[in-house]
C-alpha cells in the first residue's frame, strides 16, 4: 500500500514541486484540506480532502477540520506496538508517514498598521500546531517538516536512503518542530500580554527565543563562540538589510552598528552623520548635505574615525561615497545608496556597506543576560521636549543655544557613562566618555575640544556632584550647559555658573548608558 502524506500549509512555497515528487518519485498518497488540497489540484496533483477521508465535513467556518481520530490516530500511533496497529485497522485508520504542517501568519498579521485584537486572534492555529506537536513526539516513527526550507533536504534524505528517512533525520526534524510551536506561542503570549490593560510596560513574564540566522566567526574575542540570532518569523531591523558590500559581519560590527543607528535616528529632519568605535560616538554632526554632516563628523575626531562604523541617515550620494573613501572604515550603515556612489564606494572592497531603508526599527525593550536571569528594560526611546527643562541660571539661552543644547544632550544619552559631550555649529568636538567619575570626562571632553571650545556647548549624562566641573568648563571657554540636575549640591553648581557668566539648563531627565 501507499505510504499515506497530510498536507496542510499556510505558506504554499515549494508546495507544488514537493508533494509531485511524493507522488512520481515515492508513491505517496495525499491528504490535504482547504486552500492547500485547491492549490494540489490546480497543479493536477492527486489529493484527497480531509473532510473525505475523516467522513466529517469541515465545520464553524474551517476552525475544525483536521482535529479528528482518523488525523491524530495515523499520526501518533506506535507502529511496534500491536495494540496501537489493532486500534488502526479496528478503526480504519491509515497510518500517516509524513506531516507537512506550517502555522498561519500570525506575527506578519500582528506587524500590520491597524490591525485589531480580533483579526489577530483570528490568526491564532489551533489544528496545525496540534499536528505539529503530535508528529513531534512520534518522531520514531514518521517525519515532520513545519518549514519550506526542509522540504529538498528531506526529498535529498529519501533518494539517498532508499526511499527512507532516518532517524537522525526525524529527529532533527522534530526539535526544529518543537523550537517552532514554542516561538509560535511565545509571539502568541507576548502580543496578548502587550494588548491587557493590566499588564505593565513589562511582563511578569518575560519570552525570549530566536531562530539562528548566521554562525559568527567569533564573538568580542576569537575564543568566544557566537551566533546570530533573528527574533521572531518575520525579518526586521538589521534581519532586513540588504549587505552591498564586504565581508561578512561580525559581533562586535552588529554590537557597534545598532550603537550608531540607535544614535542616528534621533535626527529625523536633518542630514546627520555617526562615527562610532566600541559603540561610542567619536564624531557626529549635522548638516546641510549628507556629505557635509559626514565631514564635519570626521573632522572632530579623524584619528579614532579610522577603522569606525559611520551611520549616515540620507543615502550616500557621489559626494558622500568620495570622502567615504579617503580613509579605512569596518562599516558604513544608510537608508540607500545612489548608483554612482556605489561606483565610488566599490574601490574599497573591504568595507562592509549596509542598506537598512528602515532605521528606526528598534526594540522596545533591551535585555541583559546575568547569572540565574535575565534583566530587561523599556529601550530609552523618550521624546526630548525642551519646553519642559529649566532654565536655573540668570543667563538665558539664546535660540541658536537653545538648537545646540539640545544637540549635545542628545549625543550625550549615547556616549557610555560618565558621558560628557562638548559640540559647536551641531558637531561634536570633545568626547569624554565611561571614566569612574564625571570630573574625569570633563577634563578629557575639553582637552579634546582644546580651542575649539571657547563658545561652544557642554552636556552631561547625569548631574554635577559639586561645582568643580562648572568651574573647568568656564576655564575652557564653555558658554553654557545641559544636565539632568537632581545634586544636594545643584545650588554651588548654579551659584558657579551664575559667578562665571554660563547658562545652565537643567532637563530633570537623565541618560545612563552602561
Amino acid at each position: 500500500m501507499a505510504r499515506l502524506a497530510l498536507l496542510s500549509v499556510s505558506n504554499k512555497t515549494g508546495l507544488i514541486d514537493l508533494a509531485r515528487s511524493l507522488v512520481e518519485e515515492f508513491d505517496f498518497d495525499i491528504i490535504s484540506s482547504g486552500g492547500t488540497a485547491s492549490a494540489l489540484k490546480e497543479a493536477g496533483i492527486p489529493v484527497t480532502k480531509v473532510a473525505e477521508y475523516t467522513g466529517s465535513p469541515e465545520i464553524l467556518g474551517g476552525r475544525v477540520k483536521t482535529l479528528h481520530p482518523r488525523i491524530h490516530g495515523g499520526i501518533l500511533a506506535r507502529r511496534d506496538v500491536p495494540q496501537d496497529i489493532a486500534d488502526l485497522s479496528d478503526n480504519q485508520i491509515r497510518a500517516i508517514d509524513l506531516v507537512v504542517v506550517n502555522l498561519y501568519p500570525f506575527e506578519q498579521t500582528i506587524a500590520k498598521p491597524g490591525v485589531t485584537l480580533a483579526d489577530a486572534i483570528e490568526q491564532i492555529d489551533i489544528g496545525e500546531p496540534a499536528m505539529l506537536r503530535a508528529s513531534a513526539k512520534n518522531h520514531a516513527h514518521l517525519t515532520v517538516l513545519c518549514d519550506p526550507e526542509q522540504y529538498n533536504t528531506y526529498l535529498t534524505e529519501l533518494r539517498e536512503n532508499g526511499g527512507e528517512a532516518s532517524l537522525k533525520f526525524r529527529q532533527r526534524c522534530a526539535l526544529e518542530t518543537f523550537k517552532h510551536t514554542a516561538n509560535y506561542d511565545r509571539a502568541i503570549a507576548n502580543y496578548l500580554s502587550s494588548q491587557s490593560a493590566e499588564e505593565s510596560s513589562l511582563p511578569q513574564q518575560f519570552n525570549l527565543s530566536g531562530k539562528e540566522l548566521q554562525t559568527l566567526r567569533y564573538g568580542e574575542n576569537p575564543h568566544q563562540a557566537a551566533t546570530w540570532y533573528q527574533s521572531g518569523t518575520t525579518p526586521t531591523g538589521w534581519t532586513t538589510s540588504t549587505i552591498l558590500q564586504g565581508k561578512e559581519l561580525s559581533y562586535n560590527n552588529l554590537v557597534d552598528l545598532e550603537a550608531a543607528r540607535r544614535l542616528i535616528v534621533e535626527f529625523p529632519e536633518t542630514p546627520a552623520a555617526a562615527i562610532l568605535k566600541h559603540t561610542n560616538p567619536c564624531g557626529t554632526a549635522l548638516g546641510k548635505t549628507i556629505s557635509e554632516a559626514y565631514q564635519k563628523a570626521f573632522d572632530t575626531d579623524s584619528v579614532s574615525a579610522f577603522g569606525g562604523i559611520v551611520a549616515l541617515n540620507r543615502p550616500i550620494d557621489a559626494a558622500t561615497a568620495t570622502a567615504l573613501t579617503k580613509t579605512f572604515l569596518e562599516c558604513i550603515v544608510a537608508p540607500g545608496c545612489e548608483p554612482e556612489a556605489e561606483e565610488i564606494i566599490k574601490k574599497k572592497a573591504k568595507v562592509r556597506v549596509l542598506i537598512l531603508p528602515d532605521l528606526t526599527q528598534g526594540p522596545p525593550q533591551t535585555v541583559k543576560i546575568i547569572a540565574g536571569g535575565l534583566l530587561v528594560q523599556d529601550s530609552d526611546n523618550i521624546v526630548e521636549e525642551t519646553s519642559k527643562w529649566r532654565i536655573v541660571t540668570e543667563k538665558q539661552p539664546t535660540a541658536e543655544e537653545w538648537e545646540e543644547l539640545l544637540f549635545a544632550w542628545k549625543v550625550a544619552k549615547h556616549v557610555k557613562s560618565n558621558a560628557i559631550v562638548v559640540t559647536r555649529d551641531r558637531t561634536t568636538i570633545g568626547v569624554g566618555a565611561g571614566q569612574m567619575n564625571r570630573v574625569g570626562s570633563v577634563k578629557l571632553a575639553l582637552e579634546q575640544a582644546g580651542e575649539k571650545g571657547k563658545g561652544a556647548i557642554l552636556a552631561s549624562d547625569g548631574f554635577f556632584p559639586f561645582d568643580d566641573s562648572v568651574k573647568t568648563a568656564a576655564e575652557a571657554g564653555i558658554i553654557a550647559i545641559v544636565q539632568p540636575g537632581g545634586s544636594m549640591r545643584d545650588k554651588d553648581s548654579i551659584e558657579a555658573a551664575n559667578q562665571l557668566g554660563i547658562t545652565m539648563v537643567f532637563t530633570d531627565i537623565r541618560h545612563f548608558l552602561h
